[in-house]
């Protein structure tokens, strides 16, 4: 009778540390899935901050005028509101023949957005030709 009960001790000590085991092990798989879903969010954000640029700069790219020398917009994206700064100068650049070709303006869009408390941006610095 005393034998049997070192067993089933230890077949109790077993099943604890089985049971600690598969703890830790869901504890680890749980914070890996919040690791994912973070990771997840913050790409989703910066996508839709490139998406904003880039429907910016196609609009600006598409309109017969030229850009606005300074022009600021904030804009609700689900994430929070990024601020889309505009600024815009011409430029005189030389092509290949050291000819200057003018009508040219220097367009920068920059994005800004808080995440965590920390300011965020992107910028972006593209060309617009307008023949005068």
């Amino acid at each position: 009778m005393r034998r049997n009960k070192k067993v089933f001790g230890f077949a109790l000590y077993e099943v604890l540390l089985g049971l600690t085991i598969f703890v830790v092990g869901v504890l680890a798989l749980g914070r890996a899935v919040e690791n994912c879903l973070n990771a997840s969010e913050l790409s989703e954000e910066e996508n839709r901050v490139r998406q904003l640029l880039s429907n910016r700069m196609t609009e600006l790219q598409a309109t017969p005028q030229t850009p606005d020398a300074s022009k600021e917009d904030k804009i609700n994206t689900g994430y929070g509101v990024v601020r889309l700064i505009q600024k815009s100068q011409p430029k005189e650049l030389q092509n290949d023949d050291d000819t200057t070709v003018g009508g040219i303006t220097q367009v920068t869009l920059t994005a800004q957005w808080s995440r965590g408390g920390v300011t965020q941006n992107k910028q972006l610095v593209f060309y617009v030709y307008r023949a005068g």
